[in-house]
């Protein structure tokens, strides 16, 4: 066991750290996501019945683990509003720093980065998994327990969304340059 364990760990590790972290945008909150995700595997690796393959399989674990992490952190944000606006105070604070590593991105990469913020979480997924993580239509399906045709649908929605999000962002830009806004 434990050298199956060293092994997904040497072979998945990062790649799942860095979905995580594009889904939280936080490291240190992506490092303990990622920790918990390594646990349940621990937990559940004599269970894996490989129906799926092991990347998949660990995906969907981090995907799962993920979720209700940001589920949790929305019920935290939701209460934290709740009584900030019983307290009458008029001002909010921004709830989602931006992580280090965001200052030192290039300005195009910082676009891509906010208009993915928007998507939807499904379109997130999709995006990060086929696009950063390089995964398959198949693979994708797999780890969110989707049908290949949803994928490819929420896939093309997204680039969709995101291509009119830059294209109204690099609109906005080039009136600012000419003094229009």
């Amino acid at each position: 066991m434990k050298d199956s364990f060293d092994r997904l760990y040497e072979e998945y590790h990062h790649s799942l750290f860095q979905f995580v972290f594009y889904m939280v945008r936080n490291r240190e909150a992506a490092e303990d996501i990622v920790q918990e995700v390594y646990i349940k595997v621990l937990k559940a690796y004599e269970t894996f019945e490989g129906k799926s393959s092991e990347k998949t399989w660990l995906y969907s674990i981090a995907r799962h683990v993920t979720i209700d992490w940001i589920r949790k952190q929305n019920r935290r944000k939701k209460k934290l509003l709740f009584f900030t606006l019983s307290e009458n105070e008029n001002q909010l604070a921004d709830l989602q720093p931006l992580p280090d590593e965001f200052v030192t991105q290039k300005e195009s990469v910082k676009e891509l980065y906010h208009a993915l913020k928007k998507c939807t979480i499904q379109q997130q997924q999709v995006l990060i998994l086929r696009y950063i993580q390089s995964l398959s239509i198949a693979e994708t399906a797999a780890v969110l327990g989707w049908t290949e045709s949803k994928v490819k649908t929420t896939q093309h929605r997204a680039i969709k969304g995101l291509k009119g999000l830059l294209d109204q962002t690099s609109g906005l830009e080039e009136e600012r340059k000419d003094g229009i806004v």
